[in-house]
């Protein structure tokens, strides 16, 4: 309760934190190439979102950002990254944000995923353990024969830094497309 003598209340102090959230790591230069920047900036951003994992949930209103000099100056260094593209500039908003909201989803989803660990007091694979018996009920009766074929195959693992470089790529690959649409 001391800190709310300082600030007016609870969202000006997490906007104060955001914000040095944002200004501990910088950035660097803007590299050329856009996709270089637009997979850096995403990675930057992941790893303010690993550090403070509260970040993602406060960050989580697109209508409602918060004003934060730290966190415009990423915004900033993404459209800057994206000068070079034949995108308009609501495209290059919708690049940004694109991005944002998909690194954004998968930094909330592993901080379920870390209170759920804590909750519990297991790992993922020992949580999977106690619960395999059970997914093995229901994909037994045969409804199931696509996520069957999937989950036996033994490549597939629910890891997320696996899924976000995938969705990472795919991510860039659809906004390399619709560059290469907007050049032609």
């Amino acid at each position: 309760m001391a800190l709310y003598r300082h600030v007016p209340g609870k969202a000006e102090l997490v906007r104060l934190m955001a914000d040095a959230a944002c200004g501990e790591v910088p950035l660097g230069p803007v590299p050329a190439e856009w996709r270089v920047g637009l997979e850096r900036g995403a990675r930057w951003l992941r790893g303010v979102y690993e550090r403070h994992r509260w970040m993602a949930q406060a960050m989580a209103s697109f209508t409602r950002p918060v004003a934060a000099p730290n966190a415009m100056a990423y915004m900033e260094w993404v459209l800057r990254s994206l000068r070079g593209t034949p995108l308009t500039q609501a495209e290059k908003i919708h690049v940004h944000l694109l991005v944002f909201a998909y690194v954004q989803g998968l930094s909330m989803a592993a901080d379920l995923e870390e209170q759920a660990r804590q909750d519990t007091g297991i790992s993922d694979g020992e949580w999977m353990e106690q619960n395999e018996p059970r997914f093995d009920a229901i994909q037994a009766g045969g409804s199931y024969p696509e996520l069957n074929l999937v989950t036996s195959g033994g490549d597939f693992s629910l890891d997320l830094d696996a899924l976000f470089e995938f969705g990472l790529r795919r991510t860039l690959d659809g906004i390399a497309s619709m560059i290469d649409e907007t050049s032609g």
